[in-house]
Order: structure tokens, then C-alpha cells, then sequence
């Protein structure tokens, strides 16, 4: 069950689980706050701790209204497109053939059947992206997980409105975000070592701070890095 508080101007959706800890989110595109908390704690208590963020919470949302969207794709010729943070240009082709993208150079090559729909061209340009992003996480955690010393159990890569990453640490499972397959690949290697260290430590509290400064110590540019990059154009059901 949801209920709400208001701080000023600012609405708070507050959602009462059987957790241990805390969690507050300002999810895009418009900054919507949510707040999970234990089901043993108090309204006053969640409005007390809602205040305390209450600098943090605005700070984010103006980051959530500055942040650049990309323009709608129609998945025709000369569109561009990015792959690990490089522009290509589209060509369409269509043919009896199977459906084929090939990247080459600074181009994507989308074989399409003749009459195919932008809805059945945007499916496959997005599980081609998941593939490439299938094969690019392989090599990153058998190189990271030697040096953080923990042990995935299984990676997921799906499409993901509000996240670029999370990691079940009970299950030793992490989820990527397709989209990263578009940014550059330090980018998604930051999001692989941040999922990681989870495994460590839950929370993003001063010991995982430190974790990733001990591990990666330029990660706060590569964060800074990908959240000025444009995102996604998503239709929000909120």
C-alpha cells in the first residue's frame, strides 16, 4: 500500500515493506520520490529521515530536469545511432532474407524484410544491442571478480526505465540496462564494478564509498561521465 507525505511542494510516495533498511529514490523523468521503508517504522519517523534528504532530493531532480533525452528514432536511413558511445549512421535495407544488423566503421546495417513496421525494426535494433551487450560482460567479471574477490552467480541484461544496474546481493545475481550497450564501455565497466561491489556491501554507505575508491578510484568521473550523457525517450506510466 502506498501512502504519501508532503514536504513543501514535494510529494512523497512512502511504501511500507518487510525490509530491513531504508531506500529513497527520485526516479526520472519528472523526479517522483518514493521512499520504502521497514513496516515497524513510523510516519513522523520516514517524514524526519524525508527531511534530513531533503537537499539531496531537489539536487536530483534539477539533475532530472537538465538532463538531456534523445530525439525519437524512426529507424530509417541516415538516423543515428550509438554504439559504445560512437555515432553510426543507419542504412535500411530491405530484402527476402533473414533480418541481419551488421555494424561497420561508423555505420549499422539493418536487413529488414520488405513492409516490415518501425515497432518490428526498433525490437530488432534493441535485442541486438542486448547481444552485444551479452558478450561485453563476460570479460569484464572474470577480470573484476578475481580483484574484488566475489563470485556472481548469474548476470540478466534487460531494458530497465529508472536503473542502470542492480544486484540481488542474497542470490549473488546483477541486471544491466541495455541501453548501456550505447554508451562508452567504461561506462558500462563502472556500472559492472558498482553491481559487484554491492556483493560486498548492500548499501551505498561509506564502507561501499570506499570499496570503489579503493577499486576504482577515477569511479565518480565515470558516473559523472554517464549521467550527462542523453537518455532515453521513454513513454512513463506515471
Amino acid at each position: 500500500m502506498v501512502s504519501q507525505i508532503k514536504l513543501g511542494d514535494i510529494t512523497v510516495d512512502v511504501v511500507l515493506k518487510d525490509i530491513k533498511n531504508v531506500h529513497l529514490s527520485v526516479y526520472p523523468p519528472t523526479g517522483k520520490v518514493r521512499i520504502s521503508a521497514p513496516k515497524r517504522m513510523s510516519v513522523q519517523t520516514i517524514r524526519v529521515f524525508a527531511i534530513s534528504k531533503l537537499d539531496w532530493i531537489k539536487q536530483q531532480q534539477q539533475k532530472l530536469r537538465e538532463q538531456e533525452r534523445e530525439t525519437p528514432r524512426d529507424y530509417v536511413d541516415r538516423e543515428s545511432h550509438y554504439v559504445w558511445g560512437k555515432r553510426h549512421l543507419l542504412t535500411v535495407c530491405e530484402s527476402d532474407e533473414p533480418p541481419l544488423i551488421e555494424q561497420k566503421h561508423s555505420r549499422m546495417f539493418l536487413r529488414v524484410r520488405p513492409r516490415t513496421d518501425e515497432d518490428k525494426r526498433q525490437a530488432l535494433v534493441e535485442e541486438w544491442y542486448r547481444e552485444q551487450l551479452k558478450q561485453a560482460v563476460p570479460p569484464l567479471l572474470e577480470r573484476w571478480q578475481p580483484l574484488l574477490g566475489v563470485k556472481v552467480e548469474r548476470f540478466f541484461v534487460q531494458r530497465m526505465k529508472t536503473k542502470w544496474g542492480s544486484c540481488n546481493h542474497k542470490a549473488r545475481t546483477i541486471r544491466l540496462n541495455t541501453e548501456l550497450a550505447k554508451k562508452p564501455a567504461e561506462c558500462l565497466e563502472y556500472i559492472v564494478v558498482h553491481e559487484l561491489v554491492h556483493l560486498l556491501e548492500p548499501t551505498h554507505n561509506a564502507r561501499f564509498v570506499a570499496f570503489m575508491d579503493r577499486f576504482m578510484p577515477k569511479w565518480q568521473f565515470h558516473r559523472q561521465m554517464l549521467n550527462r550523457l542523453p537518455v532515453r525517450r521513454e513513454k512513463w506510466s506515471y
